[in-house]
């Protein structure tokens, strides 16, 4: 899953994780593009780093305050050096057990020597993914 340069695909995700983890609505916005696009699972969309950004703030303040991710690559499309398609599993909970109950696409640019999403797209599992992709 390692591409060619400085940052890695993991190493992204991580970041994602992280900042959702502390609660960070900046440092998890900075991880997508200025002009990027964020579909989520209820049918939303938002543009622009900075929406994404405000949006999460409120996330991060009211509606999953305190909650942690898990995230894991099950799909990494590298369309050319700087251009990868991800997919993973993810989740959103408190406590130890989070189960994986979404599947997210990224759409990674590398730009200055670090991936960035320009493209992000949340959907949730069926019942039989969820059997299948159990933490």
């Amino acid at each position: 899953m390692e591409t060619t340069g400085r940052d890695t695909v993991e190493a992204f995700l991580e970041r994602i994780r992280q900042a959702w983890d502390v609660g960070d609505a900046d440092a998890y916005a900075r991880q997508f593009a200025e002009d990027a696009s964020y579909v989520i699972f209820l049918g939303d969309a938002m543009f622009g780093r900075a929406a994404i950004g405000q949006t999460h703030h409120e996330v991060f303040t009211k509606w999953q305050k305190g909650t942690r991710m898990i995230i894991s690559p099950i799909d990494v499309r590298t369309v050319d050096t700087d251009t990868a398609v991800v997919t993973t599993v993810g989740g959103i909970g408190k406590g130890n057990n989070i189960d994986y109950d979404k599947f997210q696409t990224y759409t990674l640019r590398r730009r200055d020597g670090r991936w960035e999403c320009v493209a992000f797209q949340n959907t949730e599992m069926s019942r039989r993914a969820k059997r299948t992709y159990r933490a």
